[in-house]
């Protein structure tokens, strides 16, 4: 007598929603920054803010575009409805900071500090980040796509309807992270450093699989022998 095997159907992945940013005409800005600053509707073009102190600033409807950002500090800052394109930095404070309905085209950072932000709406797109720190911050509907990302942390972060698409990302750290609605399946190189016991809610490719086995079943204590 045939049996029929209830199989439970997988619900397809949630995709991030992406912002739509559209800017208003803007005015031209050629100062510095200041603390709780509030810039609105500006352009920030080729900008050397190097050192300088905006925490607390809120950036509402702006571009910045090829702005020097080394050791600039943006803690608790908040960028609403803004475009960041070709912006350079190492060492970059944004600690706490908010980044809603945001593009990032093209950046070059490294070493910048985004632990505990909060990412909602937010496309990065293109560029180079090395040691990114994102611990424990909140990214939903975050899209990465054509980056590469290494030394990337996300221990302790929260993770929801965030894509990776057509990137590297090397030295992961997802330790104690929470994901839920995380596609990796567009990575084209995936490195996993530390927490891959945390990839629950997490989509790979059983190309991925495969790759990440070894970690897997060092995880586990499980030895493998030919």
């Amino acid at each position: 007598m045939a049996t029929t095997r209830n199989r439970k159907k997988q619900a397809p992945v949630a995709g991030a929603r992406r912002p739509e940013v559209r800017l208003p005409p803007l005015e031209a800005y050629g100062g510095g920054l200041e603390p709780d600053g509030d810039y609105d509707g500006l352009d920030l073009a080729g900008l050397d803010l190097a050192g300088q102190s905006g925490e607390g600033a809120r950036f509402l409807d702006c571009a910045l575009r090829e702005c020097g950002l080394d050791e600039t500090r943006l803690s608790g800052a908040r960028f609403l409805d803004s475009v960041l394109t070709g912006v350079r930095g190492v060492g970059t404070v944004l600690a706490g900071a908010q980044l809603r309905d945001v593009e990032m085209v093209d950046a070059r950072l490294g070493g910048v500090q985004l632990h505990g932000a909060v990412l909602e709406r937010v496309v990065v797109r293109g560029g180079k980040s090395d040691y990114l720190n994102l611990r424990s911050a909140k990214l939903r509907d975050v899209v990465f796509e054509g980056c590469v990302l290494s030394d990337l942390d996300f221990g302790g972060a929260v993770l929801e309807r965030v894509e990776f698409v057509d990137c590297v990302l090397t030295g992961v750290d997802f330790s104690g992270a929470r994901l839920k609605d995380v596609d990796l399946r567009g990575v084209q190189r995936l490195e996993i450093e530390r927490g891959v016991e945390s990839l629950a809610g997490a989509v790979i490719s059983t190309a991925q699989l495969l790759d990440l086995a070894p970690v897997l079943a060092a995880r586990l204590g499980v030895r493998v022998e030919e």
